[in-house]
């Protein structure tokens, strides 16, 4: 099956492949390869390597004609493991989805989608739910709206101008759709981008469920970063490089965020506090088609009982869901929040009225391990930790590409880094990134929660798990969470 955006390096100008080398795009890998003669390596496209002089470059169609000229595979990104693995199915969905994103308004639905792929429906369905775990239509929905909300930031365009140019047909869906997603009709949006107001009011979805956030906010008894106090939350975080505490204080139907903190509230903070406000609420999930299944499901009702709503709370930011993975492994939640509490105090900034915002990878890479070991961490989660700031600060870990990538390739990704195992990498998908079919094999609650619901006799070895869990597909990220909650009720 071809790629979509095959890139043909025959009659293309060498300035051409270079700005594509340049560029570091994941989408370029597969359609050319990179040769460095001065160290007699080839690399992919996306190497994130030293930059090498352009003069020292030569451009290969694939990997054997790089090899033919005796050049060796790179050992930073790891060309010929590339190739070995190369999935056709894989590129097509990724370069759709990178289309998608970049320029929504090519598809009008996704029956053009189709038509772009060269394949069926039910085939394109399969491979948006293995690769992204979401729809065609979810993902082109999620793109138009992105693409609508960055129009409306920059604050001159009209309104339906926004919609129309992210591929909205008319004013009315434009507008349903945009407030679901974002938690303020578009016009809204556009005055809150403009304005000068430290605080804002997202429009909850229906049977939204703060208390799963605030089960979150509540774990650590210190509330050095996050305090619950009656129906409101606070969580003090970093935003464009400011420490700030957002107040959420909810009502019925919606929540009014307030933003506080040391220093002046910058426009800059103000789009970042409602991207993270929308983010930790999970506002792109949607528990309704895992309910509505699961519903109709013979004895499985039962597990989503009294709880219709939950979503999966996500992590302010990649580096903090990173840190709990870490500091929380093979050791109980109370000690692991000490951990995380005596972190934030040594290395956090502060962000006003006793609290401290959760550390950023700067000020991380900047420890050694005795500090962390006075912490009472051990001396591998010390180094664990600070080299995987460092990798982070350094840009082999990129947060904003990790995002983009589809769930085979994060999970490689994350696994690549050390003190990472299967079950944080796919938690890490779950709570950091969104992905919605994961399973966290290994992780002591779920097996426990898994014996008790389905009264197995032994607890379930990992085939075991995963056997138990595919009924769930591909809502495997909420029916863990489900799980989790059954153990927490029974207590």
């Amino acid at each position: 099956m071809p790629r979509m955006n095959a890139v043909s390096i025959i009659g293309l100008p060498r300035e051409e492949l270079l700005r594509r080398f340049l560029s570091k795009e994941l989408r370029n890998d597969g359609a050319f390869v990179v040769g460095v003669l001065t160290t007699g390596i080839y690399c992919l496209p996306s190497c994130v390597a030293r930059q090498p002089k352009p003069e020292n470059v030569r451009f290969f169609a694939d990997e054997d004609a790089a090899r033919a000229t005796g050049l060796r595979a790179c050992k930073r990104c790891k060309p010929d493991r590339f190739y070995q693995r190369f999935d056709p199915d894989g590129e097509l969905v990724v370069d759709l989805a990178q289309e998608a994103r970049r320029n929504p308004i090519r598809f009008i639905d996704v029956g053009a989608m189709i038509s772009a792929a060269g394949v069926g429906k039910a085939k394109l369905t399969e491979l948006f739910r293995r690769y992204f775990h979401t729809s065609p239509a979810d993902h082109l929905m999620a793109a138009r709206i992105a693409h609508a909300a960055e129009h409306l930031s920059r604050g001159g365009a009209k309104v339906i101008d926004a919609g129309l140019a992210a591929g909205f047909e008319s004013s009315s869906p434009f507008h349903q759709h945009f407030r679901r997603s974002m938690g303020l009709s578009p016009g809204a949006y556009k005055e809150f981008c403009i304005g000068t107001d430290d605080g804002f009011s997202l429009t909850l979805p229906e049977n939204f469920r703060y208390q799963d956030l605030f089960v979150m906010f509540g774990r650590d008894a210190s509330g050095v970063c996050e305090r619950v106090e009656g129906a409101r939350g606070i969580k003090a975080l970093l935003l464009h490089d400011r420490p700030v505490r957002l107040e959420f204080s909810f009502r019925s139907k919606s929540v009014d965020i307030r933003l506080k903190g040391p220093r002046r509230i910058t426009r800059h903070t103000r789009l970042e506090a409602h991207s993270s406000a929308r983010r930790m609420l999970n506002f792109a999930s949607d528990p309704g088609a895992f309910e509505k299944r699961i519903a109709r499901m013979a004895g499985m009702g039962r597990l989503v009982r009294g709880r219709r709503g939950l979503r999966i709370p996500q992590t302010s930011d990649f580096f903090e869901g990173l840190t709990w993975v870490i500091v929380g492994q093979q050791v109980n939640l109370s000690f692991a929040s000490s951990c995380r509490s005596a972190l934030i105090q040594l290395a956090g900034r502060d962000a006003g009225d006793g609290f401290r915002a959760h550390p950023d990878p700067q000020a991380v890479s900047e420890l050694m391990v005795e500090d962390l070991k006075a912490l009472k961490f051990s001396g591998r989660k010390a180094e664990y930790l600070i080299d995987a700031a460092r990798k982070i600060v350094s840009g082999e870990l990129d947060s904003d590409v990790l995002v983009l990538l589809p769930a085979d390739q994060l999970d490689e990704r994350l696994l690549a880094i050390r003190g990472l195992g299967p079950w944080s990498t796919q938690y890490l998908a779950m709570r950091s990134f969104g992905f919605e079919d994961c399973v966290p094999v290994g992780d002591a609650g779920l097996v426990a929660a898994l014996q008790r619901f389905f009264n197995l006799e032994e607890r379930p070895d990992v085939n075991e798990t995963l056997r138990c869990m595919e009924p769930f597909a591909p809502h495997r990220s909420l029916a863990t969470c489900h799980l989790w909650k059954t153990l927490a009720e029974q207590k």
